[in-house]
């Protein structure tokens, strides 16, 4: 962290600290290319600068990096790391909030758990970490719904299996009548802390595994882990206009989180069963209306099905086969607004015909001898 901070990036790479990302991506592939140990071999300080060079090319091309060194850079005054007279001394950690007065917390937050006091929690001015219980595990599970009930919502019952707090110890994980006590090794904070000069990093306590907590006499019912698998059913409402292979969350309604911590999430995946008449595009339904030829020809009045109630639709004369019309407010309810119902016009040819309607048609296909597709008998001719 020393070096990170004492070094001087926008020098290494001979550009203005308000330099673009342009200007510090072409000063990087010059030196790049001069610095190169192909173009310098059995040269180490060559080796070295552009050693320097890349390392200063991968933080400031990057603008997460930049902005958090700048910030630290800014934080420290002119780049090198000061300590106060008494801070800081072999296997003291020091406080950063103590140091940097409010900037300590901003530290904190830039580097995470790097700076860390007695104890290993984040430092913070005048403010001590209370350990707080791990998040409990995500729980996916998949629900099969019927077409009206995805376009419309519905609100279902899922049966899950998965960790719960042991109902015998309370999640506690020590056999009842018995309660777990502090760890003595890192005192109930879970973690211990490792001294480097000035400053003290933490990791996991290996005597608790980071739970601050050890359990002498087990639960035999859930081993001391607190939790057991456990079967138990919820009631979710899934929104209107879900799709298939959609996947819900649920917050907080996963696994319950260890000592106290926030429970996780429930992700539900959807299944939708088709519909015998209903099709879905987007947020508009399909469906296919079949008409009889005098019908498409003449013009109609039908009334079709609707996934709340009938509708009557207007076939216009001369309608041809494939046309469709839209029946407004009809499909799926979304955020924007309601879909439409598209309507695919179908002129049912009939298989069989009686010799009085065989006649009417002869007729009729001699008082309109129309080419219907003169675009193909140009192609035909010659």
């Amino acid at each position: 962290m020393r070096d990170y901070v004492e070094k001087d990036f926008y020098k290494t790479l001979g550009v203005p600290k308000d330099a673009n990302g342009d200007a510090i991506k072409k000063a990087y592939r010059k030196l790049a290319r001069d610095l190169h140990p192909d173009k310098n071999p059995g040269d180490a300080a060559a080796e070295q600068r552009f050693k320097d060079v890349s390392e200063a090319y991968d933080v400031l091309s990057n603008e997460t990096k930049r902005r958090e060194y700048d910030e630290a850079r800014s934080l420290f005054g002119t780049g090198g790391l000061r300590m106060p007279s008494g801070a800081g001394g072999p296997g003291q950690p020091f406080d950063l909030g103590d140091m940097f007065g409010g900037a300590g917390d901003r530290l904190g937050d830039l580097f995470g758990g790097l700076f860390s006091g007695p104890g290993g929690g984040r430092v913070r001015r005048g403010g001590s970490r209370s350990r707080v219980g791990a998040r409990g595990a995500d729980v996916e599970t998949d629900a099969t719904l019927d077409f009206a009930e995805a376009v419309n919502g519905v609100t279902v019952p899922l049966r899950l299996s998965s960790p719960g707090t042991c109902q015998m110890c309370f999640g506690t994980g020590a056999r009842p009548g018995t309660a777990p006590h502090e760890c003595p090794r890192c005192h109930g904070t879970g973690l211990i802390t490792r001294n480097q000069g000035a400053f003290a990093f933490s990791e996991p306590c290996p005597e608790c595994r980071g739970s601050g907590r050890v359990v002498d006499d087990p639960c035999p019912e859930c081993g001391g882990a607190g939790a057991t698998m456990q079967t138990r059913t919820i009631t979710v409402r899934i929104p209107a206009g879900v799709s298939d292979g959609q996947r819900i969350r649920i917050p907080g309604k996963g696994s319950p989180g260890e000592q106290g911590g926030p429970p996780g999430d429930l992700f539900v995946r959807v299944h939708v069963r088709p519909h015998d008449l209903f099709g879905r595009k987007g947020n508009d339904l399909t469906l296919t209306v079949p008409v009889s030829f005098p019908e498409a020809a003449l013009g109609a009045t039908v009334r079709v099905p609707t996934l709340d109630g009938a509708v009557t639709v207007k076939i216009p004369p001369g309608t041809p086969n494939g046309k469709a019309l839209r029946v407004r407010g009809r499909g799926v309810a979304a955020k924007g607004g309601r879909g439409d119902l598209l309507i695919t016009v179908e002129v049912a040819v009939p298989a069989n015909l009686g010799a009085d309607a065989r006649e009417a048609l002869e007729k009729y296909a001699a008082t309109h001898p129309d080419d219907p597709r003169p675009h193909i008998s140009a192609r035909l001719k010659g």
